[in-house]
């Protein structure tokens, strides 16, 4: 198993040096900056399939929790309509009990994903850093209406204020999970069960739309899960604010 690609522990207990390396070296398919072709998201030998977390309790609070640390400091799992709305798509999904489910470490996306997999009779869930929440830097811990900042910087293709990460950036690190899990699986559904700018941005890859576009895609709504298909293109236009 590689060292990042971590079998999922109990609901509640964190994984341990949830810090360390990610599963693989962000930039590892294609590159982090602005410039350049897009990663490789084509061609590929497994099915793959967004889902959002579950309503959280930062969701009901209205408030930006991006990093790692703050999740793991504070109660930000899900709430009793998270959990609810996470089991209500798991059950209409229509996935085999031997998809692959593959979580961020965020206390929000892992209960979202543990609740999937019993759903399922799936497979130990999956944990890996490359599906983190984007990081909202200095916006950490303000209302959900600071998004809009960030979504507008990113559209005038403007750098971001620091701290921040670009969606290049989060395109990079999501990818290099998609190239590592295509090296270890073949003809499987896979479930990658991860947070709104992550999966925007994501989805944007595989549609081949400029990340830094992906307010342009439809958005998903928490809970959602949605097929990635390459090559897709745009759909609609800008989702609601929430992330």
């Amino acid at each position: 198993m590689h060292p990042r690609l971590e079998r999922g522990a109990a609901p509640g207990r964190h994984l341990a040096d949830p810090a360390g390396p990610p599963l693989v070296a962000p930039g590892a398919v294609g590159p982090v900056s602005g410039t350049g072709p897009l990663p490789a998201l084509s061609g590929l030998a497994n099915r793959y399939s967004a889902m959002r977390h579950g309503q959280s309790k930062a969701n009901a609070a209205g408030i930006i929790v991006s990093r790692i640390e703050t999740d793991q400091a504070g109660d930000y799992g899900l709430t009793a309509a998270g959990r609810d709305q996470a089991l209500t798509a798991a059950r209409a999904s229509g996935l085999p009990a031997d998809t692959v489910i593959c979580s961020s470490d965020f206390a929000r996306a892992r209960q979202t994903g543990e609740l999937v997999r019993a759903c399922l009779g799936a497979g130990e869930v999956l944990v890996a850093a490359e599906l983190r929440e984007r990081c909202f830097g200095r916006w950490e811990g303000t209302p959900v209406a600071n998004y809009q900042r960030v979504w507008a910087a990113d559209e005038a293709g403007e750098g971001q204020a620091s701290g921040i990460e670009p969606a290049a950036a989060v395109l990079g690190r999501a990818a290099a999970l998609v190239a590592a899990l295509e090296a270890r699986y073949a003809g499987r559904e896979v479930l990658l069960v991860s947070h709104g700018d992550t999966l925007q941005i994501l989805q944007a890859g595989f549609a081949g739309v400029d990340p830094a576009r992906h307010r342009q895609l439809p958005h998903l709504a928490t809970a959602e899960i949605r097929r990635l298909e390459p090559g897709a293109g745009a759909g609609a236009g800008p989702g609601p604010a929430a992330s």
